[in-house]
């Protein structure tokens, strides 16, 4: 089936029961922790405690995201299959709960390892632990594309989602530095954090699997027939609405992962307080807790494309304000952060359920694996490329890498490449994405036939 969906209204405007919906978000808290917690304090744990080289350091978070490119669509395949025999995607979503050993193995580097060593101990497992998230995340997300909803009611669903995904973030965000020791993180302090969260994400997935199969049973499940696996990666490739959005989101997705692999570096050397990390992740995640049910009236009333412009716009005037760095003052920077916050929630909320409205308007639902696993690579390219442009920023600068303990004097030019890249590198790569959004084309339409 090609063009909108265009079955009788009432297929698709079912309203979705706070139940199952809780239980469907509950799963992002598991996921909460794995787009946090590496993102924020990998790289820093590789320069920092075990003494790696900022360029390979940059590589060994790089690497594992260049495989997921090749396995996130090939687990979309694997969901698309696994839904076409079975009736639904659990076998994966179950596969995907082994994530949290490999979460912890992450931070358990052995006690003799630094330097090039300990990079391939950590970009061995990032793999593993990659692989485990796409078969988690890729059957989780094609959730709202398998259920006969409309327009609306998909961003209520991805509403739900969001708020429990900032909930993790927030809450992974701010124990992961103190658990690790905070000013005095040791290699002891990184493996009781994986420890300690992986206990927390195995407990949420497992929730969010029960949940995903109270939401199927809950409303109508798509049925439409078509194609799907390697025939759906094809036209998921050929979709052009399909490829503007994920451009953009690659954009997003980098920026935001620059940002966040940022945060120690600016509150240790520029704002010269490494304990301010907690707050800088506060102000950018917290928001979104509060604004997340204005980005959905919002959405409502001037459309999904509109309001992600302008999530986009303010994300990056926000990035400028950090470009200025201490002459600005904390109480400004701190507000500025939270600007960013605010609009990520958004950058969140948005494309995520932009996605489900491209693939019904393309193929009525069928082949929605394929589809979120091409999604799924994009954000984990994204993961990776954010932290690896910060890292080649550094290391442009001349920074010096160290182990747990040691305090080299950094050269002038690394610090001025902390906040530079911090400020201006996501206000030219946010203004980027504005440009590719502008692209997309669908949602009117989507909008007025949902």
């Amino acid at each position: 089936m090609t063009g909108l969906d265009r079955r009788p209204a009432a297929a698709t405007d079912a309203t979705l029961p706070r139940g199952p919906l809780a239980g469907f978000a509950a799963g992002s808290l598991g996921m909460g922790v794995w787009v946090t917690v590496p993102g924020l304090l990998l790289l820093y744990f590789l320069t920092d405690v075990l003494a790696v080289g900022p360029w390979l350091a940059g590589l060994a978070l790089l690497l594992p995201k260049i495989a997921d490119v090749l396995l996130h669509p090939w687990v979309g395949h694997r969901a698309d299959v696994e839904q076409t025999r079975r009736g639904d995607r659990r076998r994966l979503l179950l596969l995907g709960c082994a994530l949290p050993v490999a979460f912890a193995a992450l931070f358990a580097v052995p006690g003799g390892l630094t330097g090039a060593p300990a990079a391939a101990w950590v970009a061995v497992f990032f793999i593993a632990g990659n692989l485990l998230f796409a078969a988690y995340q890729v059957p989780y997300l094609a959730t709202p594309a398998d259920l006969r909803i409309g327009y609306h009611e998909r961003t209520r669903l991805m509403a739900f989602r969001m708020v429990v995904l900032t909930l993790g973030i927030l809450v992974s965000g701010l124990l992961a530095p103190l658990l690790t020791g905070g000013d005095a993180a040791t290699r002891g302090g990184y493996q009781r954090m994986g420890v300690v969260l992986a206990v927390g994400m195995l407990l949420a997935m497992l929730v969010g699997v029960a949940g995903i199969a109270r939401l199927r049973g809950s409303a109508s499940v798509s049925t439409v027939a078509g194609h799907g696996g390697w025939r759906a990666l094809r036209t998921a490739l050929r979709d052009r609405q399909f490829r503007w959005l994920v451009a953009a989101y690659l954009a997003m997705s980098t920026t935001t992962h620059l940002v966040l692999a940022g945060v120690p570096y600016y509150a240790e050397y520029e704002l010269r307080a490494p304990g301010l990390t907690t707050v800088l992740v506060a102000a950018f995640v917290a928001p979104a807790l509060l604004v997340t049910p204005a980005w959905l009236v919002v959405a409502r009333r001037v459309g999904k494309q509109r309001a992600l412009l302008g999530a986009q716009g303010a994300f990056a005037l926000g990035s400028l304000v950090l470009a200025v760095g201490r002459p600005a003052g904390l109480p400004v920077l701190v507000a500025a952060v939270a600007v960013l916050g605010v609009a990520f929630a958004g950058m969140q909320l948005l494309p995520f359920s932009m996605l489900p409205d491209v693939i019904r308007a393309a193929a009525g639902g069928t082949g929605a694996g394929t589809y979120t696993g091409v999604w799924t690579a994009t954000e984990a390219t994204g993961a990776a490329l954010g932290p690896y442009a910060y890292a080649l920023c550094l290391t442009v600068g001349g920074f010096v890498a160290s182990t747990a303990g040691e305090s080299p004097v950094q050269p002038d030019a690394a610090l001025a490449a902390v906040r530079y890249g911090f400020g201006l590198l996501p206000a030219a790569a946010m203004l980027a994405a504005l440009l590719l959004q502008r692209r997309y084309t669908l949602d009117a339409t989507a909008r007025a036939t949902s």
